[in-house]
């Protein structure tokens, strides 16, 4: 019973030391979210700091509004890809079996 209790504590002491790399990965991560085909354009890091946002010339001949739903899409496009990256990178650290929600 010792050694299955021994056990059972090395591997939540390596379950916490990846998942503080894991998080400290996220935080590094850089991704850019993209809508109109790439007319908008938002880096955001992947603690969800808006880093730079390019937009293409050509969208200040439309309409406000036209912008305004561009630069959400492509917000949202953004937190999309760090939430998928975070639910990749804790999946892998989940021992089979055991059910976590994300």
């Amino acid at each position: 019973m010792k050694g299955g209790i021994g056990n059972l504590m090395k591997k939540a002491q390596q379950m916490q030391a990846d998942m503080e790399k894991a998080q400290q990965e996220l935080a590094n991560l850089t991704v850019t979210g993209q809508a109109g085909g790439g007319i908008v354009k938002i880096v955001m890091s992947g603690e969800h700091d808006v880093q730079r946002i390019n937009i293409k010339d050509e969208l200040f001949q439309g309409d406000k509004e036209m912008l305004e739903d561009l630069l959400a899409a492509a917000m949202n496009d953004a937190v999309r890809q760090i939430k998928v990256t975070s639910q990749d990178s804790m999946a892998g650290m989940i021992p089979s079996g055991m059910k976590l929600p994300f």
